[in-house]
């Protein structure tokens, strides 16, 4: 009798020499299968996306970029039916009413971010955390009848304030919710070294929180005001448009959504290719913006 016969129970059988090498050689297989199939799939469904992409882009700018002339950004818009016309008030129109947008939504939407991020605890702020998911998921064209009732019945007429403010009211749940989980990321140990150093409340947050979380509020913000850019059912309803240049904000003014909605409805050829020329200027400055925002937050530096 040997040592192991001594060692070993008398009702336990011999393990099989190599038996948990197998199993585990079976898993790693599995394993090594699994990720194969979840990185074809991935990369299968990322070449659909781009490919789809690129089909959308190449289609507008085929349809559109031979009207993509020094007039066609100079003219206000010609008669239907007629050929030449340009869409310089909708230009200024887009740029006066996103920039009222951004002056109403980005700090409430800041603000409202830290709100749940720093402060977000009990009944008030699971409230504000649920109207701001509500917000988020609500058709945008709500906001404009919101703003209609409130603003434009009262004053008798459609104004680039009404439609500023209706897509403010997009921008805000948006600003809000990008902030909050930008600013949860930030290491609690940098708040609590503030306050060690004898910093308050406030002012760690001005003074580390939000310049450590920087580049994410502003990615958000920019994000935000490139998907109110090509909002439309709303400035239906607010802004109304315009044929003529920039009056008043207190006025209807124009919009490249609005002016593209109209064209494609129209039945004449060269206002339908004119709407494909607007609406590549809207898809050129989602990109810019896009790139500008890796710029500024240095997304095209390479990371040490």
């Amino acid at each position: 009798m040997t040592m192991s016969d001594v060692a070993r129970p008398h009702n336990m059988e011999p393990t099989p020499e190599g038996l948990f090498q197998q199993r585990a050689s079976a898993l790693t297989l599995r394993r090594r299968a699994a990720n194969i199939l979840a990185v074809a799939l991935t990369g299968a469904f990322a070449i659909v996306g781009v490919v789809f992409l690129f089909y959308l882009v190449g289609y507008v700018f085929q349809q559109g970029s031979h009207f993509l002339t020094l007039p066609f950004f100079t003219q206000a818009p010609s008669a239907l039916g007629e050929a030449g016309g340009g869409v310089q008030p909708a230009i200024v129109g887009s740029i006066v009413i996103v920039a009222l947008a951004a002056l109403f939504g980005i700090p409430l939407g800041v603000f409202t971010g830290i709100y749940l991020a720093e402060f977000g605890r009990g009944a008030a702020a699971a409230t504000v955390r649920f109207m701001v998911d509500t917000l988020t998921g609500i058709p945008t064209i709500i906001f404009g009848l919101f703003i209609w009732v409130l603003v434009v019945v009262p004053s008798h007429s459609f104004s680039g304030l009404a439609g500023g403010l209706a897509l403010s009211i997009i921008m805000i749940p948006t600003v809000a919710r990008t902030t909050e989980e930008v600013l949860r990321l930030v290491p609690k140990e940098l708040r609590e070294a503030s306050i060690a150093l004898g910093a308050t409340e406030s002012r760690t947050i001005w003074s580390v929180v939000l310049p450590s979380a920087r580049n994410g509020v502003i990615t958000g913000i920019v994000l935000a005001l490139a998907r109110i850019a090509g909002e439309t059912a709303p400035l239906l309803l607010t802004a109304f448009g315009s044929s003529f240049g920039f009056r008043s904000i207190f006025r209807p003014i124009a919009a490249l959504p609005l002016q593209i909605f109209d064209y494609t409805l129209s039945p004449y050829d060269t206002q339908i290719h004119q709407a494909y020329a607007g609406s590549l200027i809207l898809i050129a400055l989602v990109i810019l913006a896009s790139l500008a925002v890796r710029w500024a937050t240095g997304g095209f530096r390479a990371k040490r």
